[in-house]
């Protein structure tokens, strides 16, 4: 079963974005629209504080909120030492 779309356009490319990561989109919750949730959460990554990211339903700011997101998605420490050790061609 596919996620429910996003309202907002620039948050919707960046779920996009993260599913094409590895991340998790998922939709649901109280207070906010969904969750992403990192591919690897390991214990290493960062003690877990962003492995996990909120998808606010109607931010303030569309535009802030969806940069957030994606620096959250870029900033991953586990995805970042995965690729500097694979031998470049």
């Amino acid at each position: 079963m596919s996620r429910p779309f996003h309202s907002r356009k620039e948050i919707e490319e960046v779920l996009k974005y993260a599913e094409a990561q590895g991340w998790r989109v998922e939709a649901g919750g109280s207070h906010a629209w969904g969750r992403i949730y990192c591919p690897y959460n390991d214990d290493e990554c960062r003690c877990g504080e962003f492995c996990i990211a909120s998808v606010w339903s109607t931010p303030r700011n569309p535009g802030s909120h969806a940069r957030a997101l994606r620096r959250v998605v870029d900033k991953c420490s586990t995805h970042k030492r995965r690729g500097e050790a694979k031998p470049e061609d």
